[in-house]
């Protein structure tokens, strides 16, 4: 996608039914379409009146949003947010079968997890114990160090290197799973898409200081 103004909304990057049944078609047609389309829109709308902002990239309107006027300092921070988390979202899922990260990611993850099913671990304790809306993370600093945390609304983990997010917000999956997220986390840990993750991780650990991929 464009990563300053105007922004556009990119395509999904597989058919809306290639998920299923972990995600049905109906889902991401209301997720990506709707919800993620409205973020986008709006975050156009507010930078259409400050063009002294409109060459900033997004994720230093994501960072840095505090530098911002009063009257566009929320509406940003909120708007810019949900496009780069967005983003990140639907980059990093994939059609089955389950993949497996590269090995540079996974022996980072063995490094600061102890493997796989720890780091699961503590991304689903991340995701599940976000009270009401937000995202859970896997980021990597400057030294490709991986740490799982969760971010309200929608702020991101910069500057920290975001490399996955699981939206828990309620568009992500009521419409199929309802109240129950840990159902849905379970069934979007086998739709990463770990390749793409060692991409990223890749890219961050070329990156001095560390910035989230392009």
């Amino acid at each position: 996608m464009e990563q300053h103004y105007p922004f556009t909304l990119p395509p999904l990057p597989y058919a809306y039914d290639a998920l299923a049944p972990e995600l049905i078609e109906r889902v991401l047609h209301f997720h990506h379409d709707k919800h993620f389309a409205a973020y986008v829109d709006t975050l156009n709308q507010l930078l259409e009146r400050a063009p002294t902002y409109q060459s900033w990239p997004l994720w230093r309107l994501c960072l840095d949003w505090r530098e911002l006027p009063d009257d566009l300092r929320q509406g940003v921070r909120n708007n810019a947010g949900g496009v780069f988390n967005h983003d990140l979202y639907f980059r990093t899922l994939h059609p089955l079968p389950v993949s497996a990260p590269d090995p540079a990611l996974a022996g980072a993850v063995t490094r600061d997890f102890g493997g796989m099913s720890g780091l699961k671990a503590a991304m689903k304790q991340a995701a599940l114990g976000q009270f009401g809306s937000g995202w859970a993370w896997l980021s990597a600093d400057g030294d490709g160090r991986l740490a799982v945390q969760k971010t309200a609304n929608q702020d991101t983990p910069l500057p920290l290197c975001p490399l996955l997010c699981c939206d828990v917000w309620e568009h992500a999956y009521y419409l199929q799973y309802q109240n129950r997220r840990a159902d849905y986390f379970e069934a979007w840990w086998r739709l990463v898409d770990w390749p793409q993750v060692s991409r990223f991780y890749d890219h961050c650990l070329s990156c001095r200081p560390p910035r989230p991929q392009p």
